[in-house]
């Protein structure tokens, strides 16, 4: 009873965290894309929680929220197959909250978080009957494009456990989503290695990525790979061969590294006890850097609004395309402005969203003229966005 205690009271915390952060975001343009594209699973989540709860800020982020929580739970319980104490369990679930890339997906409308949830569900469903194992990969085919390194992935564990039956499943899984969605493979040798590795550090820290790394390798030389493994393995080893070509979007592999996870922790679990006390002096210090860096990243996303105070260039801030949209709609509706000429398109669309429609009675524009009147944003106390309203007489 205590382990869910505090399991529901860290997700409690994580919650209230993610709430405050949806008070202080924009919507983004790739957001407004995704809304407004063509079919996709998530757009039809959104739609329906705005037909629950309203066009708000709220509602957008509300699906995304609920699929980070689901698959930290879901992640507390495919890890018993791993890790023995409900601790570990336990702090593998911090872990897994406070990374970048996580934090990241648990806010940001985009499939990323759709994903890890639909990675986390099949793993803790597919054993429970054998008929699940083909029927959950059917509708996880809507996902997203990226889906497909779940199949290929499924794949190579299929063949290495000589299960030919569900290869050939996987195998048309695959080539029918590739075939219907594609997935860009153009370009030059660039040399996008290094950055893409650069990126990857990014999404899950140094310390942990690199941890990570180097638990797939050690599982692979030593015979011990399996379902995580392969499917972590196939898209990590796919990324850095694409990246030697091309620029990718990191975040259709990064939710397949994170189910190397529980075989991360468990592997450190059993180096650090089947040492001496007196021996496991590195991996306490691995542990707490670790989390230390973690927990410096979940400060600067809370108070990220203050990193303005310090940037010559507001633009040059990591969140600025999440910020300015509802403030500067929300200043134009104090002014009596329903709708605005933005003169710029990323910008009309995020507009639209709160309500500020487009229209040529009037203009926003960097410099003043005769009538105009002057809108700013400020956080912290620091001027981020000026422009000027400038009515346009017909």
């Amino acid at each position: 009873m205590k382990k869910y205690f505090i399991l529901f009271l860290i997700i409690g915390l994580d919650v209230l965290f993610l709430l405050y952060e949806t008070s202080q975001l924009s919507i983004g343009y790739s957001e407004v894309s995704l809304l407004n594209g063509g079919f996709s699973v998530l757009k039809y989540i959104e739609n329906f929680s705005f037909y629950i709860f309203g066009q708000n800020d709220l509602a957008l982020r509300l699906p995304m929220i609920i699929l980070h929580i689901s698959s930290a739970l879901l992640l507390f319980h495919l890890s018993k197959r791993y890790l023995k104490y409900d601790r570990d369990r336990i702090w593998l679930v911090v872990v897994f909250i406070l990374l970048p890339g996580v934090l990241s997906s648990s806010i940001v409308v985009n499939s990323a978080g759709l994903v890890i949830f639909s990675l986390f569900l099949y793993l803790n469903l597919y054993s429970i009957n054998p008929y699940f194992k083909y029927l959950l990969l059917i509708p996880i085919w809507f996902v997203s494009p990226s889906i497909i390194f779940l199949y290929l992935g499924l794949t190579f564990y299929s063949i290495k456990e000589k299960d030919y039956k569900f290869a050939l499943f996987n195998i048309i899984l695959f080539s029918s989503s590739l075939y219907v969605n594609g997935f860009d493979t153009t370009g030059l040798p660039k040399g996008h290695f290094l950055d893409t590795l650069a990126i990857y550090a990014a999404i899950f820290t140094p310390i942990v990525f690199v941890y990570v790394f180097y638990i797939l390798y050690r599982r692979y030389v030593t015979s011990r790979e399996d379902i995580l493994w392969y499917i972590s393995s196939t898209a990590l080893l796919i990324s850095l061969l694409l990246s030697f070509r091309q620029r990718l979007h990191l975040e259709d592999f990064a939710p397949y590294i994170l189910v190397a996870l529980p075989i991360a922790a468990q592997t450190f679990y059993h180096s650090y006890r089947v040492r001496l006390k007196q021996f496991r002096g590195t991996y306490k210090t691995i542990f707490i850097i670790s989390f230390l860096f973690l927990l410096l990243n979940a400060t600067v996303v809370l108070f990220n609004k203050y990193i303005y105070i310090i940037l010559d260039n507001p633009k040059e801030h990591f969140a600025y395309d999440m910020h300015i949209a509802k403030d500067l709609a929300s200043k134009l509706k104090e002014k009596n402005i329903t709708c605005v000429n933005a003169n710029n398109k990323k910008l009309q669309l995020r507009l639209k969203f709160y309500g500020i429609d487009f229209c040529k009675d009037s203009t926003l524009t960097s410099s003043k003229r005769k009538e105009s009147k002057l809108v700013t944003i400020s956080y912290k106390g620091h001027k981020v966005y000026r422009s000027y309203v400038t009515k346009i007489n017909k």
